[in-house]
């Protein structure tokens, strides 16, 4: 936690404002500054990690079945139940707890769409080999990467090396903010789309795209 005076600076600053919601600043300023950190050209803030693995789901259009791993926050599996996907369970890796990519093959069916796969305890995925799984299978790819904050591979942050990253930043993790989360991507079509769906689908103050919800 911070000290509670430099908190109090903060609320100080919120009162005078009277901006409580809908975008803030502060919001904005936070969203700068983890691009600047991570090295990334796009991001948003949602308020939390489950909202941003379900944004990430409807966002890439996913339907049918999704592989993943139950080595994972409960929440990893049931986003996909919430979209109206079906898991389907890869085992790990028993030295590094992330999906075992040999085993990613032997699981895809007619019915699958996509690999949702978790970063463990600072390790990351084997994305080069996923990747290659998934261009070859016609998947999308998406990384819960709460454990991965600060990662690089390669020179890069873990979070450009997939469609769409997300992260819980509850405060039980590394990085947090008490609650809250976030969606990351190289695509900035998906960037929009994911910032449509985030606030309702508002496009300007009467007019909207698509159906969103308050994330």
């Amino acid at each position: 936690m911070p000290s509670i005076e430099k908190y109090k600076v903060f609320l100080d600053g919120i009162w005078e404002r009277n901006w409580l919601s809908n975008n803030g600043p502060l919001i904005n300023e936070l969203e700068l500054r983890l691009k600047e950190y991570l090295r990334l050209n796009h991001l948003l803030l949602v308020s939390n990690g489950t909202i941003a693995l379900q944004l990430a789901i409807k966002a890439l259009g996913l339907k049918g079945e999704i592989l993943t791993t139950s080595f994972s926050y409960v929440a990893t599996t049931t986003s996909i139940i919430w979209e109206g996907c079906i898991p389907v369970f890869v085992d790990i890796l028993p030295d590094k707890f992330t999906i075992n990519p040999d085993l990613i093959e032997a699981a895809i069916t007619g019915k699958t769409t996509a690999i949702l796969a978790t970063h463990v305890y600072g390790i990351p995925c084997e994305v080069e080999k996923i990747q290659k799984i998934a261009d070859k299978h016609g998947l999308k790819v998406i990384y819960y990467g709460a454990h991965a904050f600060g990662v690089k591979f390669k020179g890069k942050s873990i979070f450009e090396f997939v469609d769409i990253s997300t992260c819980s930043f509850h405060a039980t993790k590394i990085f947090h903010t008490l609650e809250e989360g976030g969606v990351f991507t190289k695509d900035p079509e998906l960037l929009n789309r994911m910032a449509f769906l985030r606030n309702f689908g508002h496009d300007g103050f009467e007019k909207f795209n698509g159906i969103g919800i308050n994330a």
